[in-house]
């Protein structure tokens, strides 16, 4: 166990130096006005993002129009989903690193009291032995995270239409709202950046997306030295072999058996 500790710790520095920036540069969440971003502000934030690298966008998406929208709400639409899966991959980082530790709650997981799954510090297999009525619930709470990070309202513009990418709204009660009191946001439940300055939110938020994009690359790299061996050398024998299929959600293909797949 110690020695796959150290391991985990010399893995966990090697992914966090693959650090690279991605086409969009961004500084998000509730720190600047909303505006309409350009191919111009991305360029004098990428030197902020990345000075080594700086602007980098192979396939030129900066100019690109998505389904007749205007470039400005293309970019908008970029922006936001690099930042959300920054976010989620980081969830992801972190949460392989746990399991593969073997830490998990003590209490059962199920009212008929399953425990937690353990899987040998295999993440992608523990997630297989996940109940799928257990999966369906953290899909629900998905679901219902991106309905509402969707919503445009008068208190929360789109990211599309001159909103701030990767700002998620607050929760709100009321007849226009969840029908029920909902105490904490999504974002900041506890206000402790209530009295942060401005300059001391926008460095944090570039902070944000340069983690993002890290663990974006930790994660792939993680599962990809597990699904082909040696395909991530640094991480050689430190995480164990998978025989799955990573990317599916459920262990039994659900829309195969409807088609005779």
């Amino acid at each position: 166990y110690n020695q796959f500790y150290l391991n985990m710790k010399s893995a966990i520095l090697a992914t966090l130096v693959a650090s690279a920036a991605a086409f969009a540069p961004a500084q998000t969440g509730r720190a600047a006005t909303a505006v309409c971003e350009t191919k111009a502000d991305l360029e004098v934030l990428a030197k902020k993002l990345n000075p080594v690298l700086g602007f980098y966008d192979p396939l030129n998406l900066a100019e690109a129009e998505f389904w007749g929208e205007s470039n400005e709400a293309t970019i908008g639409f970029l922006r936001h989903a690099e930042i959300k899966h920054g976010r989620v991959a980081m969830f992801a980082f972190v949460g392989y690193i746990v399991h593969a530790n073997g830490i998990k709650f003590p209490w059962a997981m199920q009212l008929d009291g399953t425990p937690f799954p353990d899987a040998n510090g295999n993440p992608p297999a523990l997630w297989d032995a996940v109940s799928d009525t257990a999966k369906w619930q953290i899909f629900t709470l998905i679901g219902f995270l991106e309905f509402w990070s969707e919503l445009s309202t008068p208190e929360h513009t789109h990211y599309m239409r001159g909103g701030k990418p990767g700002d998620f709204p607050d929760f709100t009660s009321g007849m226009d709202g969840i029908p029920h009191p909902v105490p904490f946001n999504l974002y900041d439940p506890f206000k402790f950046s209530k009295n942060m300055s401005e300059e001391k939110k926008e460095s944090r938020l570039r902070a944000e997306i340069n983690n993002g994009r890290a663990a974006m690359l930790g994660i792939f790299g993680f599962l990809s030295a597990q699904c082909a061996e040696g395909s991530v050398p640094l991480l050689n024998g430190v995480v164990p072999a998978y025989d799955g299929e990573p990317m599916a959600p459920f262990v039994t293909n659900y829309m195969g058996e409807a088609f005779n797949m």
